[in-house]
C-alpha cells in the first residue's frame, strides 16, 4: 500500500457504486480467484481484478512471453519478450506493482488432470483465459463436479464470446459444445485477434466475475454473448437451455477429468513428442491453407508438414487422424501448446 494510504482511498469510486459498496468490497477482499491462462483474455481479466481488489488471485499458465504477445496482452513489455519470461511470473510482478495489497500466487505449470485440484480446489471462482477446447473441456469436469462457478470466454478475429456457468443451475461448457466435436479450428495465430475485441470480451468476464464474488447473481447475465467487432454485430441467447443428456452436468461422466478427453503425449526418438488425436479427423487440405501464412508447408493426402516462423526451430507433422509429431522439443507441455496454437483443440 502507498505511504498513508487507506484502502477506502483505492477503492473510492468503486464504493460509491451503491450496489457494490463496502460490503461488496469486503466480500472481494475474502475472495480467492483463479485465472486459467495468462495471454490476452486472461491478462486483461487479472489487472481488472487486481485494480477492483479480489484478494487472492492464483495466475496459471504454461508459456513464455514473445514479441507477438505484446499487441494485445497488456500486462506484458519488451523486456518480458527479450527474456522470455513465464508469462504467470511476468504477471505476478506487474500486478504486485499494481496493488500490493492482495495475494498473487503465480504458477507456470500446464493444467491437466493430473494437478488441477491442487490448483483449483480452494477457489470461489474460475476465469477462462485459456487457447484451447482441452483446457476448457477439462476445467469445466472439474467445476461441475466441485460445483464452483466458472466463466468460459473466447475471442480470435474480431469476434468475441462470454458465458457464466453454475453449476446445477445453467447449462454448463459440455451442454452449449458438444465435446465430441470441437470449438473450431481457427486460432489467434492463423486467423489473428484485435486487441480492443480481447478487451470487450474480459471486461465482460471480469464484471460477471465481480457480481458473482459479491453475492450479486440477480445481476448476471443469464445469455451467451457474442460479438463481432468489425460489423458491430452483438448478440445474446438468453438463456441457452441445459442439455437433459449433458455427458457432464446430467450424467456427470468426467472424461477430461479422468484424462480420458486429453490428447496422450509421448516422447518419440530424439527431440520429439507424439500428440494422440485419434478422435479429431482433420482436412489437411483446410489446415494446409490456413497454416500457410504463417509458415512452410508441404502436404499431401497422407501428412502435413508445417514449420512455423514463430517460434523458429520446431516442425509439427500433422496426421488426417488428428496425430501429430512435434519436433524440436522435449517437454509435453510445449507440444501441447504448439498443436493448440496451430492446429486447434
Amino acid at each position: 500500500m502507498l505511504e498513508g494510504q487507506k484502502e477506502s482511498e483505492r477503492y473510492s469510486r468503486q464504493l460509491l457504486f451503491a450496489p457494490l459498496g463496502a460490503p461488496g468490497q469486503a466480500r472481494l477482499a475474502a475472495a480467492r480467484l483463479a485465472i486459467v491462462g495468462c495471454g490476452a483474455l486472461g491478462t486483461a481479466q487479472a489487472d481488472l481484478l487486481t485494480r477492483a481488489g479480489v484478494g487472492h488471485l492464483r495466475l496459471i499458465d504454461r508459456d513464455y512471453v514473445e514479441p507477438s504477445n505484446l499487441q494485445r496482452q497488456t500486462l506484458y513489455d519488451e523486456t518480458d519478450a527479450a527474456a522470455a519470461t513465464p508469462k504467470a511470473i511476468a504477471a505476478q510482478a506487474r500486478l504486485r506493482r499494481v496493488n500490493s495489497e492482495i495475494s498473487i500466487e503465480a504458477h507456470v505449470a500446464d493444467l491437466v488432470p493430473g494437478n488441477i485440484e491442487t490448483l483449483l480446489a480452494d477457489c470461489d471462482l474460475i476465469l477462462d483465459g485459456t487457447d484451447n477446447a482441452e483446457t476448457r473441456y477439462l476445467i469445466n469436469d472439474f467445476a461441475v463436479a466441485h460445483a464452483i462457478p466458472w466463466i468460459y470466454g473466447a475471442a480470435v478475429g474480431a469476434r468475441g464470446m462470454s458465458f457464466t456457468i453454475l453449476p446445477g443451475e445453467t447449462a454448463c461448457l459440455a451442454c452449449l459444445f458438444s465435446d465430441a466435436g470441437d470449438l473450431g479450428g481457427e486460432t489467434c495465430d492463423t486467423a489473428g485477434v484485435l486487441g480492443w475485441v480481447v478487451a470487450q470480451v474480459a471486461a465482460v468476464e471480469a464484471g460477471e466475475a465481480v457480481k458473482l464474488l459479491i453475492g450479486a447473481r440477480a445481476a448476471l447475465r443469464a445469455s451467451l454473448w457474442t460479438l463481432d467487432a468489425w460489423t458491430n454485430a452483438w448478440r445474446e441467447t438468453s438463456p441457452p437451455p441445459r442439455d437433459p443428456e449433458c455427458r457432464a452436468c446430467v450424467r456427470r461422466d468426467f472424461v477430461h477429468l479422468r484424462g480420458e478427453g486429453r490428447a496422450d503425449v509421448t516422447f518419440c526418438g530424439r527431440n520429439t513428442v507424439q500428440i494422440h488425436e485419434h478422435h479429431r479427423p482433420l482436412a489437411l487440405d483446410a489446415l494446409a491453407a490456413r497454416l500457410r501464412p504463417h509458415g512452410t508447408v508441404r502436404d499431401n493426402a497422407f501428412a502435413l508438414r508445417f514449420l512455423p516462423a514463430q517460434p523458429p526451430g520446431f516442425e509439427l507433422t500433422v496426421f488426417p487422424d488428428g496425430r501429430a509429431l512435434i519436433k524440436g522439443t522435449t517437454d509435453a507441455a510445449v507440444a501441447r501448446s504448439l498443436y493448440a496454437r496451430y492446429i486447434g483443440t
